[in-house]
């Protein structure tokens, strides 16, 4: 006999005891999970925990070791999904939405939603009734944005309401969400949950991933977490705190370092009406002026592309300028290449760490001492002494948690995370005078994001001078002596750490 559930208190998704390893490694190990009707369920959980492997079984990525899947239909009927099946998954209703956009640009809002659930050859014979229902998704769930546009023209913003919009134009009756507001602004986010929050009332079911405990707090209905592959606990939103989810992700609770008010000291950078003429307006700058000083963080919230890689390029000295001037202690080095910067005392952290952080086919200790080749723990006379490059590998990844497959192993077998802690330790090792942090936590976990957050404060203590480029504004908030917000290629002085204000200035608007 089918299990019948009550209507009154019906979960829609039942995950039972669901396993699934890689190897020795163990993903995900018997999680059990429910989800109710029209409840805003948010999984949290570090790096590792398994909150992807989770939402591969479930939406048919991967097929479980062991476990299975109940979908509750409309009369509170359990019917078994087929696992490993990401069609079958979409038949049943469920819909996700992942942190990075899976739209084609050179196609217009319409022709994407269309797109997966027309076929290729119907989309212009069904267009009119595929407006018309777009429309009353629209209408009735808030979310709005233009159809005749092509999506590479719009805001982040836009582009984030059409894969929502794509995912209920599939009438799912189920929709994940990983990390929906990685890249909006605070009243974008805001707007976003408003939305979800009336959907729900119409009966859809919501499963929140985000590392943004505020948002957690604020728009979930239950939280449940996960550690080390496992479900470690359950608790009301309106239960619960930071501290206790901290707990809960953690095993014990995160230690943030003080924050003291510090005296700045003398400026370390300066850049002067800095122009750069690029290709694109987010490859643009439009007289760029700023300082920053020692024992200060000078924090750039902003928007996804509105020039903050090219800013951190430029001086980086990875791209040139058309114009202006950027001095490091005092010493113009405009014309400089990026070996002379490193000289001079700049530590980057890249936004692309993959790309612009490591060398992949070089191995990781190799990556660790690749910024500092003229250290006399490391060479005499212009030989490399390999005994000390490993362990000087050895010490730096114990000392940042830097786990892999050994100081021998190629960098790129390393995961994002741990890509991140060799960049961080190879940076923070060296002591810089500046220290160009761009998205320095994006992708790590809480423990992780606290942990570099305790280190850019130590390394301002000691009298560096910081640059924290973030769409995080929660963590431009919590690091900065001062706030600059870059839109569109131009910086403004943020008078203010309102977050309403900053949010406006983010968005374009008159603060």
């Amino acid at each position: 006999m089918p299990t019948i559930y009550s209507m009154t208190s019906s979960p829609v998704l039942i995950l039972d005891g669901l396993s699934k390893s890689f190897g020795s490694v163990r993903a995900a190990d018997a999680i059990s999970l429910k989800l109710f009707r029209g409840e805003v369920l948010a999984l949290l959980g570090e790096n590792g925990a398994g909150k992807t492997t989770l939402m591969n079984m479930l939406f048919g990525h991967y097929m479980p070791d062991s476990g299975k899947i109940d979908i509750i239909d409309g009369s509170g009927h359990a019917k078994p999904l087929q696992l490993g099946n990401p069609q079958a998954s979409i038949a049943a209703g469920i819909g996700m939405v992942h942190q990075h956009f899976t739209l084609a640009e050179n196609l217009d809002a319409l022709d994407n939603i269309m797109l997966g659930s027309e076929k290729f050859l119907h989309l212009r014979r069904n267009k009119s009734q595929a407006i018309q229902k777009v429309q009353k998704i629209m209408n009735d769930s808030g979310l709005v944005a233009p159809m005749d546009v092509s999506v590479g023209r719009l805001t982040v913003g836009e582009r984030q309401r059409v894969e929502i919009l794509k995912a209920l134009y599939q009438d799912v009756k189920i929709l994940v969400l990983d990390e929906p507001t990685a890249v909006l602004t605070p009243q974008e986010a805001d707007k976003l949950f408003e939305n979800i929050t009336a959907m729900t009332k119409n009966g859809l079911s919501v499963i929140f991933i985000s590392h943004k405990l505020r948002e957690v707090l604020a728009f979930s209905n239950r939280i449940a977490v996960l550690r080390h592959g496992r479900k470690v606990g359950e608790i009301l939103s309106k239960e619960a705190d930071e501290r206790k989810i901290a707990r809960l992700m953690v095993g014990e609770e995160t230690k943030v370092f003080s924050k003291k008010e510090l005296k700045v000291g003398d400026p370390v950078l300066e850049v002067d009406n800095l122009t750069i003429s690029g290709s694109s307006k987010r490859e643009s700058l439009s007289n760029i002026s700023l300082s920053v000083n020692k024992h200060e963080i000078l924090g750039i919230a902003g928007i996804s592309g509105n020039g903050q890689t090219v800013l951190a390029n430029a001086i980086s000295g990875l791209v040139k300028s058309s114009s202006g001037k950027i001095k490091i202690d005092s010493k113009n080095i405009l014309a400089n290449d990026p070996s002379n910067i490193i000289q001079a005392g700049v530590g980057r952290i890249p936004e692309d760490r993959h790309k612009d952080g490591i060398v992949g086919q070089m191995s990781v200790a190799e990556n660790m001492i690749i910024e500092d080749l003229n250290s006399g723990k490391i060479q005499s006379r212009g030989l490399l002494n390999h005994e000390a490059i490993m362990r000087h590998c050895s010490d730096l990844s114990s000392k940042y948690d830097v786990r892999g497959p050994g100081p021998n192993a190629s960098a790129r077998l390393l995961s994002g995370g741990n890509i991140q802690k060799l960049i961080l330790a190879r940076v923070f090792e060296a002591s810089p005078k500046l220290i160009l942090a761009n998205q320095p936590t994006r992708g790590l976990d809480m423990g992780a994001a606290a942990d570099v957050a305790n280190r850019l404060l130590e390394a301002r203590q000691r009298g560096s001078g910081v640059i924290l480029i973030s769409e995080d504004l929660d963590e431009i908030l919590s690091l900065s002596d001062r706030i600059m917000v870059i839109y569109d290629g131009k910086l403004r002085t943020a008078e203010t750490h309102d977050r309403e204000t900053l949010g406006l200035m983010m968005a374009g608007e008159a603060a």
